[in-house]
């Protein structure tokens, strides 16, 4: 397991990551979002002992990540910007990952080389983007790690690419219990593939909950109120936010299901329906709750 307790990172008077506490659990993927400069990088750098914490600690079954080699066999990152040694080949790589990884597997290496139709010889630096993140998941995955950090790993893949690694790691979770932590913009593509969601914003987790859980405790309800009444009325709810669009109500609630059906037939609605927050939805409530608010971006 790994354990975040009290993390802290500050560059000069910026604080990137304030006082952060998480915890990962083994054998699930661990979905990190948040608003741009929210720490989502500095983070997982802290965790992978790029970066030393000015304050508080990261562990990975009670041991410190930072300048312990032995820990870090444990985990492979995958960084936004992808590093290949000038002039290398995916095979040059490969031998080098093999001399920091005792347990890589340079047999699967080529099997998924050859899959993703990557050439071993040619130079890693003429190719795309694309190619790129691609072989550094297959170096991370070959590298047969515990834990694998992934910084917007599905950027720049096209959507046949992203599936077929949202395979491979659901086949390693399953298999040999890989634990994937996985910070990203793109919140659809987090939603079908993570068990457990960390929410950061300004250098803070917002909340860390299981996803489903997550879903379950917050509703959208579209109604149309009866002659006389209006939103405002609606005072039982614990409301986050509230649109209108002629007499079509669209309100977004905390608490279960069976509580928003309560709440709405007490106040004997003419129409209403409740409908399931997407991850990207939720994500939007949650920080202009927090005052991050998209209007004052557009307007």
């Amino acid at each position: 397991m790994i354990k975040a307790e009290n993390l802290t990172k500050r560059f000069d008077d910026m604080i990137a990551v304030d006082h952060i506490n998480a915890e990962i659990k083994d054998a699930s993927v661990f979905g990190l979002i948040g608003t741009n400069g929210a720490g989502k990088s500095t983070f997982l750098r802290m965790m992978s002992g790029v970066l030393k914490p000015d304050e508080g600690s990261v562990t990975i079954d009670g041991k410190n990540v930072f300048e312990r080699e032995d820990v870090k066999q444990r985990f492979f990152y995958i960084s936004d910007e992808q590093y290949f040694f000038s002039n290398a080949t995916p095979l040059e790589m490969m031998e080098f990952y093999r001399r920091v990884y005792p347990k890589f597997d340079k047999t699967r290496f080529h099997k998924l080389l050859s899959g993703f139709e990557l050439n071993g010889r040619r130079k890693v630096n003429t190719f795309s983007k694309g190619m790129k993140k691609q072989l550094s998941v297959i170096c991370g995955i070959c590298a047969n790690t515990d834990y694998l950090f992934c910084d917007e790993t599905f950027d720049g893949l096209d959507p046949v690419m992203r599936q077929a690694v949202k395979s491979i790691f659901a086949g390693d979770i399953s298999e040999r219990n890989l634990t994937p932590i996985i910070a990203s913009h793109n919140l659809r593509e987090l939603e079908d593939i993570c068990d457990h969601v960390g929410l950061l914003h300004k250098g803070g987790i917002l909340l860390s909950k299981d996803l489903d859980d997550m879903k379950l405790n917050i509703h959208k309800i579209q109604c149309v109120l009866r002659e006389g009444m209006d939103a405002d009325d609606l005072v039982a709810f614990d409301r986050l936010k509230t649109e209108r669009r002629g007499k079509l109500i669209t309100i977004t609630v905390r608490g279960s299901r069976e509580e928003a059906e309560s709440v709405m037939e007490s106040y004997s609605p003419v129409f209403y329906e409740i409908i399931p927050l997407s991850l990207e939805e939720i994500f939007i409530s949650e920080t202009e709750v927090a005052g991050y608010d998209i209007k004052k971006l557009i307007l």
